[in-house]
């Protein structure tokens, strides 16, 4: 009897702590930083620059606008962002974080992404220019 009794105690404070984090989630939904909380230390981060090739500048945009439905719609993906420089159009860098190497492999290996990669040779200047991060979190989190 008294190990049920333990049993529902902790099942019932299990279930408050459950609560309590939930609640703590949705608020820092709310707040300043928002979505932070949901990209976990060690996460794999990748920034990518490409260039187009004079005159090509238009044309790697049109080329490449689409990928961010398309990569922002894959449930692997956590962030991407696709920016291009004022001063220097047609220069773009890619800012993306996956959960681990694995789902960033497989977003490469999306058809979508094969098919941008083979217009690239016409498009870029040397083409993409790869950074592989880890996202560092403060200790304690």
């Amino acid at each position: 009897m008294n190990r049920m009794i333990r049993l529902r105690s902790s099942a019932m404070l299990l279930a408050g702590f459950v609560c309590l984090a939930g609640s703590a989630a949705a608020v820092a939904q709310d707040g300043p930083g928002k979505g932070y909380a949901q990209i976990p230390g060690g996460a794999y981060s990748v920034v990518a620059e490409v260039r187009a090739k004079p005159g090509k500048e238009a044309e790697l945009r049109a080329a490449t606008l689409p990928l961010i439905d398309l990569v922002r719609g894959d449930p692997k993906n956590l962030v991407y962002f696709l920016q291009e420089n004022r001063e220097a159009p047609g220069h773009f860098i890619f800012y993306e974080i996956f959960a681990n190497e694995a789902d960033f492999e497989a977003h490469n290996a999306m058809p979508y992404v094969k098919e941008w990669f083979t217009k690239l040779p016409e498009l870029a200047d040397g083409g993409v220019k790869v950074m592989r991060m880890e996202i560092l979190a403060p200790v304690g989190n």
